[in-house]
């Protein structure tokens, strides 16, 4: 009981130490702003990774639950570490001078144009000064606040690639405009609005307008998502809001689940390690996340392989797990597989011992790969002599060798739960 105490005590001191407040002076608008910022767990210890930014308005009240919902899938690895800042607006009703519009454009003016700006020209470059920001930007707000976010839509090289957009209240000419910006953006972009059936009637007329001409737009660039949701009122759509916008905007970051192994990847007749490598690739070209490949998403693939009996593509997952995971043993397990199935047993049995001298990863050990070298080295054509003339003769154990893989095989064909690294509370 006492390790327990101990370590929620650790953790709490975790959280606190790296979530803070700053005071920023707003040269706009002659006055200063409170920001929160909660830093990733592992900031202090990867110095060279640069992480998503959230930027949330409202933050008195929409930082927790942003923060709840990203904590809850980062432990579960459906959601990247990321830097979250919210900007409080609220201690003498700033929102409202903030989201401030003209009337005839339904852009931000006078207070409302001093805000924009300092987002903008001000709070951006500070924090990717201050803070290890990657390129992918997200930036969410609620009713006037969500309205003023869309503003950003419209400048020449935009700085959020990602909107959340919780019950807008949406300017004049707002309906036709953000539709024709979303349909010329030349960028992957994420849009995200909701509302619901106890929603103000007038914000829910615009929206579900604004929603028609969205899901008019045929830009394949366009990530669009829209929620309309059942008995929720005008605030209480926010909880249910935040964690489908989050799961939204980072659906390509995920471990491969069941629903896509069976969907995209067992249909596959081969070039499942190309499926891995282009996983990836659109991890880093859409959220700007260089990561190596997670060792679900290899076991995943392996599945695949054995069960095309495309084994070709063992010896293309060696190219990944060397360059990604040079010091283990999955190299030359993808490697000694590759020979196994294609049954080149000498070749097989090598690289079963190589990997007996690297470090064991995942459910790959050093007996498991010995056991393997010696099954495989009864399968060796050995010569004997005994034949007329001194010639050899070659004598071959009859000792099978199934396609599928033994119970210290890492792999399965068919992932019964998400093929991912298991995490337990």
């Amino acid at each position: 009981m006492k390790n327990i105490f101990i370590a929620i005590s650790l953790l709490l001191s975790a959280t606190l130490f790296s979530q803070t407040t700053d005071v920023i002076h707003l040269e706009k608008l002659g006055a200063d702003r409170e920001i929160t910022i909660k830093l990733p767990a592992s900031y202090e210890k990867n110095l060279e990774k640069k992480y998503p930014l959230v930027l949330v308005l409202d933050g008195e009240y929409l930082f927790a639950p942003f923060q709840g919902n990203l904590a809850f899938g980062n432990y579960w690895d459906d959601i990247p570490e990321v830097i979250l800042i919210g900007i409080n607006q609220n201690k003498k009703d700033e929102r409202y001078d903030d989201s401030e519009f003209d009337e005839a454009t339904g852009l931000p003016s006078k207070k409302g144009g001093a805000f924009f700006e300092f987002i903008a020209a001000e709070l951006i470059p500070y924090l990717e000064k201050k803070y290890r920001i990657a390129p992918f930007k997200i930036i969410a707000g609620l009713d006037s606040t969500a309205g003023l976010l869309n503003s950003f839509l419209y400048k020449d090289i935009p700085q959020f690639s990602a909107y959340i957009s919780l019950s807008p209240e949406l300017a004049k000419g707002m309906i036709e405009r953000i539709p024709e910006r979303l349909a010329t953006t030349k960028e992957p972009l994420f849009y995200y609005q909701a509302t619901a059936d106890g929603d103000l009637k007038k914000f829910q007329n615009q929206i579900k307008a604004l929603d028609k001409n969205i899901t008019a737009i045929k830009n394949p660039l366009l990530n669009y998502k829209f929620d309309d949701f059942k008995n929720a009122s005008h605030y209480s759509l926010v909880l249910n809001g935040i964690p489908n916008a989050l799961y939204q905007i980072f659906s390509v970051y995920r471990p491969i689940s069941s629903i896509e192994y069976q969907e995209k990847i067992a249909i596959l007749p081969d070039s499942h390690a190309k499926y891995l490598t282009d996983k990836y690739e659109t991890i880093e070209k859409s959220l700007g996340i260089k990561m190596n490949v997670r060792l679900g998403d290899f076991k995943a693939i392996e599945a695949a392989i054995l069960k095309s009996g495309d084994f070709k593509g063992y010896e293309e997952l060696a190219q990944i797990s060397g360059q990604q995971y040079e010091k283990s043993m999955l190299y030359d397990y993808h490697m000694a597989m590759f020979y196994e199935k294609t049954k080149d047993y000498k070749k097989a049995v090598k690289f079963y011992q190589n990997a007996f001298m690297k470090q064991e990863i995942r459910e790959l050990t050093k007996d498991m790969m010995m056991n393997k070298a010696a099954d495989l080295k009864k399968l060796i054509p050995v010569k004997a002599k005994g034949l007329k003339g001194g010639k050899a003769k070659e004598i071959i154990e009859e000792v099978p060798v199934s396609d599928t893989p033994t119970t210290d095989t890492p792999t399965t064909e068919t992932p019964t739960e998400t093929p991912t690294e298991e995490k337990k509370p």
